[in-house]
């Protein structure tokens, strides 16, 4: 076979794959299923899920539940839809990163190149195989809460929507950790750049405090600060009150933070690639 004859049929092939329908997305969940069975095997990945939502709730609750509420029950329920935000925060951003790092460091994503599957589809697979870190921190967080006295002053529904509005936003930052770890390639740098990068906006918020003790300069963060619309609308869903506003706000920052960095995580990664 001739070198053009070769070329022809190389380009028909990437045509014809790229009619397929939703083949990005089947590719994407295919790859998905390989990370949940990475997870199945390897159960140790999933520690921090379990364990950080636990130190989380233990920590704020009984360092500062006396001193800002005067009671550690009382505070449990002010502070818990912080935490959970902040759960669903640090489990998206923390891990994801440093699992694209590791692979494009294996050489696991130069064998993906060689697969007839859209360029993206590796690092949305990864991602979307990382559900499984948010519904087990979810449930030990909830589980936590009860055993220490909380209890949901609104109904399942909106106790699913909670959960459901703090994932929508820890899943569209995680895109932000995914830009970091195909940019840079120390594991360790990668690492030390999300923590910073994620403490300013889970703590910059009023879920410790109520944001009016704040000084002014935090107060002014607080209010531009996305997390803290999460942290509003799920105190809404979990203990009552308004709720719409606050819940469109994040909804509206997490599909813009979606369209910013994914794609631009998907082009970073194809120009390294």
């Amino acid at each position: 076979m001739t070198d053009t004859a070769m070329e022809t049929g190389t380009v028909q092939a990437a045509h014809a794959r790229s009619k397929r329908p939703y083949g990005l997305a089947r590719h994407s969940l295919l790859l998905a299923g390989r990370s949940l069975t990475k997870t199945r095997r390897n159960p140790g990945v999933l520690l921090d899920a379990l364990f950080m939502p636990i130190i989380f709730l233990l920590l704020f609750v009984y360092l500062f539940g006396g001193a800002v509420s005067g009671s550690t029950r009382e505070y449990l329920q002010y502070v818990f839809p912080g935490v959970l935000v902040m759960t669903m925060l640090l489990t998206g951003m923390l891990a994801t990163g440093l699992s694209i790092n590791t692979d494009i460091k294996k050489g696991v994503f130069d064998r993906f190149r060689s697969l007839p599957i859209g360029r993206s589809a590796p690092l949305a697979g990864l991602v979307l195989g990382d559900v499984i870190r948010y519904v087990v921190a979810a449930v030990v967080l909830f589980a936590t809460g009860y055993l220490l006295g909380f209890r949901v002053q609104t109904d399942l529904p909106s106790a699913l929507a909670a959960v459901g509005l703090a994932t929508a936003l820890g899943f569209s930052l995680s895109w932000i950790n995914v830009l970091i770890g195909v940019l840079i390639r120390e594991v360790a740098v990668v690492q030390s750049v999300a923590f910073l990068g994620i403490f300013p906006l889970a703590f910059g918020t009023d879920m410790v405090v109520p944001a009016d003790t704040l000084p002014g300069w935090l107060q002014a963060w607080v209010k531009v600060n996305p997390v803290s619309d999460a942290v509003d609308a799920a105190r809404g869903l979990l203990l009552g009150g308004p709720v719409a506003d606050a819940a469109i706000r994040t909804l509206l920052w997490s599909a813009g933070f979606l369209a910013v960095f994914g794609p631009l995580a998907a082009h970073v990664y194809r120009r390294r690639s």
